[in-house]
């Protein structure tokens, strides 16, 4: 294997190949890059920008019970062709136990979504290359979002061909079949809907629980003063009482 450009057997290789022969194929294909496709950082901005939409979709697949692996930068060998990595790839009914890669022989399915976000890559890579080659290997639907231009593009499969059509957006919103969503560009992020439904990012399921603990303890704070407040009066009440009890005794002792 050219430790450069390593790459899972062509697929009639792998079906005449045996459990152990297939063990070694799979524990000698990296899970990290090789030198040729190692990317640039690309910052904070595409950072977020992978793990907001991650995030997402597995929780809203995870709540939903749906069996849709998510994944992000996870090497893709697809049998005899060159390694890559989307930023965000979802595959659909198949477990979602995290893996180190994803070998479609050994999985018995490609990939059905990808989503590159561009921030300091190479546009030619994601908006042609890929355009091209991820329609060659079956991927039913791909999305780039351009963070830098906050421009959101994305292809679908033509019915029974290797090429894709552009995904044309109603009123600012890109439907994935795929997903069964609709994804969107919201103040400079990117966002998926169910319908009018935002999906939450992590960052704002923080916030709204950031939200809700500050007015728990402003609730616990005000409860316990009612309740020292109460403490007090019931004091001052006990107080009052000995003090009219012993006036009362005080004035049963005088003489009459």
């Amino acid at each position: 294997m050219d430790p450069s450009d390593p790459r899972a057997p062509a697929q009639e290789v792998w079906d005449g190949m045996s459990e152990p022969q297939r063990q070694l194929v799979v524990d000698s294909l990296p899970s990290d890059y090789p030198s040729t496709e190692a990317h640039p950082p690309e910052g904070d901005q595409h950072t977020e920008a992978v793990y907001e939409a991650r995030s997402a979709l597995r929780r809203f697949f995870g709540k939903l019970g749906r069996s849709i692996y998510v994944g992000t930068n996870l090497p893709v060998y697809y049998p005899a062709r060159a390694m890559f990595s989307p930023d965000v790839m979802a595959v659909l009914d198949v477990s979602t136990e995290a893996r180190s890669s994803w070998i479609v022989s050994k999985e018995g399915k490609g990939l059905d979504f990808a989503l590159e976000v561009l921030v300091l890559g190479a546009r030619r890579k994601d908006l042609k290359r890929n355009v091209e080659e991820y329609a060659r290997l079956g991927i039913r639907e791909y999305f780039v979002f351009d963070r830098p231009r906050l421009q959101l593009s994305g292809y679908r499969l033509r019915e029974g061909g290797q090429s894709y059509q552009p995904i044309v957006p109603q009123h600012g919103r890109f439907a994935s079949e795929v997903l069964g969503l609709e994804l969107r560009i919201e103040a400079g992020r990117l966002r998926f809907y169910l319908a009018d439904a935002e999906l939450p990012a992590a960052d704002d399921l923080i916030a709204k629980l950031e939200g809700s603990l500050d007015d728990l303890e402003e609730r616990v704070r005000a409860s316990e003063e009612r309740a020292e407040e109460e403490a007090r009066r019931a004091e001052v009440a006990e107080a009052r009482l000995r003090e009219a009890l012993a006036e009362l005794e005080r004035l049963k002792g005088e003489p009459r």
